[in-house]
């Protein structure tokens, strides 16, 4: 739900603290594809995108930056 708000909004850059998490990977893929990847609603914005689940971001990403121990 906070993720249609957000989208909404119409913002240009979007801060996604993890946004996936709440749903299983098949869904997860579907919102992915619709919303925040690079066909997706949000494809002309900028997106940062935090998470734990690198599989579906890594192929989409213009960027990575990966942080361990912390």
């Amino acid at each position: 739900m906070a993720l249609a708000r957000a989208v909404y909004q119409n913002y240009d850059i979007y801060l996604l603290d993890d946004p996936l998490s709440a749903v299983d990977s098949h869904v997860g893929k579907w919102i992915f594809d619709r919303v925040i990847g690079s066909s997706g609603i949000l494809r002309n914005k900028t997106r940062i995108v935090v998470t734990h689940s690198v599989g579906i971001f890594l192929q989409c990403a213009d960027q990575v930056i990966l942080m361990e121990g912390y």
